[in-house]
This record gives structure tokens, sequence and C-alpha cells, in this order.
């Protein structure tokens, strides 16, 4: 449900700007975001959220994708005690041996290439096509492989705003 106000909307629209700030940090790590949407409360719709979600993530500096990133594990390696990259890495949950040794090099041949985590959006994919993903990607050249992070944020944020606004329903 996009199309009107929700409850979790509303909810969202009239928080304390602390609050506020606080539960879209959840949603991504980046101030400069979070200050661009807290700016554009309130919300008509969640779509209108999600809009200004695509322009702020837009107009990221390469240091605002960098402290986005920032707040994000590695593939194979969620946050211990955080249910959102857990659920979010569902994928690698039941990946083998091996391939949690794989995504293990892989990140971090990735980080040492491009200096920041590897950044997918993770759900609903299975380990196997992360580390696909991730191969093919190490590849690209560092302005090539910023601008798909900011795409794979992009979807990110979208994910965890949808549950945001739909929280109380």
């Amino acid at each position: 449900m996009t199309s009107s106000t929700t409850p979790g909307l509303a909810r969202f629209n009239t928080l304390q700007v602390g609050e506020a700030t606080a539960a879209l940090h959840e949603v991504c790590a980046s101030s400069a975001w979070g200050s661009d949407l807290l700016a554009r409360r309130p919300f008509a719709t969640a779509d209108a959220l999600f809009l200004a979600s695509d322009a702020a993530m837009a107009e990221l500096t390469a240091g605002d994708l960098a402290e986005a990133m920032a707040g994000h594990p590695p593939i194979g390696r969620p946050k211990p005690g955080d249910p959102t990259s857990s659920r979010e890495q569902r994928g690698m949950a039941g990946a083998s041996e091996a391939l949690k040794a794989e995504m293990l090099e892989l990140n971090l041949a990735y980080q040492d290439r491009f200096g920041h985590v590897f950044l997918i959006c993770a759900s609903g994919a299975t380990g196997e096509q992360m580390r696909d993903a991730m191969r093919e990607r190490i590849g690209n050249a560092p302005e090539q492989e910023r601008e798909i992070v900011r795409t794979e944020l992009g979807k990110i944020n979208r994910i965890r705003l949808t549950r945001l606004v739909e929280q109380g329903e």
C-alpha cells in the first residue's frame, strides 16, 4: 500500500526530529540522505517518500556514499544482534562452508580494491547469486562501481523505508 498515507507513514511524519533522525539512520547511515528526507517531511504518501529518497540518493557525494556504506556489514557476516542485516542476508544463512570461505576471500579482495564493503541488495538473493555479482563487479572501474553501489543502496533504502512506513499495520 504505497498510494495513500499509512498509519506507519503518519507516525513517521509526526515523530520528533531526534526520533525521525534515528529511524532514518536505521534505514541509511548517510547523514546527508537523512537530513534531506527530514527537510521534506511530511510526506503525503509512501510513494512521495520513496521519490524523495531516490532524489536524495542521487545527490550523495562520494563521501556521503562512504558514510552510508559504513553502516553495512560485509555479505556473509551480518552484525551480531542486528535483525535487519540478518534478514537481508538470509541467502547466506544456509551457504556451504566453501561458499562462506570464498565470500570472505572475495569480500577482502573487494575491500582492498575499492576501500569499502561490497554492497548489494541481498534481499531474496542466494549466496551463489551474491558471489557471482561480486566476482563480476570486482573488475569494475571505481567510478562505475560507485554508481552501482548508489543504485544498490537505493534499492536497500526502499525496502527499509517500506518496512518503516508499514510498521503497525
